[in-house]
């Protein structure tokens, strides 16, 4: 069975975005049966450019992301919810049910700084999954 990571953060255009992004290559690389997907509680219209821009520097593709709210059902079926500035609260789920990641600067401001935070964590947690 594929392990589902739910990534998220309120705006749905930047750091659940590259969590999403890096989580399914390197899993897909690394040949483990694990997904990611990834959602907000306030979408935004786009994914930010800068974003874009990043990702696609290394290879990835985003541009046809859509920003999207979290539903009941990801939050139900997910094996393990991420979160980059969504409270337990917002999601109406239990605060034990979600890893918070407190560190990982606005992408707007810090946007290297943010996507090596992201990497890192990425890289720690699919190390975790993989036992």
């Amino acid at each position: 069975m594929n392990t589902t990571v739910l990534f998220l953060c309120p705006h749905h255009a930047a750091k659940s975005v590259i969590a999403e992004a890096y989580f399914n290559q390197l899993a897909q690389q690394r040949q483990l049966p694990f997904r990611a997907e990834s959602a907000g509680t306030e979408p935004d219209d786009q994914v930010s450019p800068l974003v874009v821009k990043l990702l696609h520097e290394e290879g990835i593709d985003v541009s046809g992301h859509q920003p999207k709210r979290v539903t009941t059902n990801q939050l139900e079926h997910a094996q393990s919810i991420i979160s980059m500035g969504c409270t337990a609260d917002e999601l109406g789920i239990e605060p034990e049910r979600v890893e918070m990641w407190m560190d990982v600067p606005p992408v707007s401001q810090e946007p290297q700084m943010a996507q090596s935070k992201i990497r890192a964590h990425v890289e720690a947690l699919l190390n975790e999954l993989a036992g």
